[in-house]
């Protein structure tokens, strides 16, 4: 970091970090994070204010890219905005009026974490058929395995992006992979759509590189299921950020923080 402040021939005037897993956004300290099973209990914020001496603001990945997208991407300009990364797992954001929501607590909604198909697998969390579980990239790996027919040999180190390749090729059992994965991406986003009627969901992550493979089946579940609301209104587009949104979340997490001097506390 000091590297980077000589390089830009300009002082470290905060750090902004987006970071995932359940971390308490005012004291920096991280709850139960599976992805980071050491971490439980760890201070990333005392630390990093002690050793360069400025302010630290911690956020969820996932809150501090929605901020990102809010500010200057897919949701620029939109009141009532909701970010979705969907990869090896499923989280997101929601930003009205500008202002990230939060829950009691100042809990990260776990989005990636409500249940769309009661009867599927257990999640780490506890829960069963959460979207993660039904709709993350290893879902699509998992359904691939599980329903090859018996003695069919698939790719070494299968992933989503390679089922999606096979799916573009014409592979019988890729494209129902992708047809599965569109309508479960569709459940989870028509969940958004009833409950909080936004003006727009952003859709990113990797596997959002093959969106096109999945984009009418989400919209055509979206129009199924949310008959109670004018879900017409509710733009579903692609996130615009790409490799960016990381860096750039971070620095909208400081500056949504202490930019302005204001405190969200």
């Amino acid at each position: 970091m000091q590297e980077c402040s000589r390089a830009a021939g300009a002082p470290i005037t905060g750090i902004g970090i987006g970071s995932s897993g359940p971390v308490d956004p005012w004291t920096g300290i991280y709850g139960r994070v599976d992805t980071l099973p050491t971490w439980e209990g760890s201070d990333i914020k005392k630390p990093l204010e002690s050793e360069f001496g400025v302010r630290v603001a911690v956020e969820n990945d996932a809150d501090a890219a929605a901020l990102a997208e809010s500010a200057w991407g897919a949701g620029k300009g939109k009141t009532r905005f909701i970010y979705v990364t969907i990869s090896t797992g499923i989280g997101g954001g929601i930003v009205f009026d500008g202002q990230l929501y939060r829950g009691v607590d100042g809990a990260h909604p776990e989005v990636g974490h409500f249940v769309i198909e009661a009867s599927g697998p257990e999640c780490y969390c506890g829960a069963h058929g959460c979207w993660e579980w039904m709709a993350a990239g290893p879902a699509m790996v998992s359904w691939m395995k599980a329903n090859a027919p018996k003695g069919a040999k698939l790719p070494e180190g299968l992933s989503a992006k390679m089922i999606c390749e096979m799916a573009e090729q014409n592979n019988p059992l890729a494209k129902k992979a992708v047809e599965r994965e569109g309508y479960y991406i569709g459940v989870g986003v028509a969940n958004l759509v009833m409950s909080f009627c936004p003006d727009r969901i952003a859709l990113g992550g990797g596997l959002m590189g093959s969106a096109y493979l999945f984009m009418d089946r989400i919209h055509e579940v979206v129009r199924n299921n949310c008959t109670l609301v004018p879900a017409y209104k509710t733009e579903i587009v692609l996130a615009s950020m790409g490799p960016d949104t990381g860096v750039v979340g971070a620095a909208s997490a400081w500056y949504n923080r202490y930019g302005d001097e204001k405190n969200e506390r």
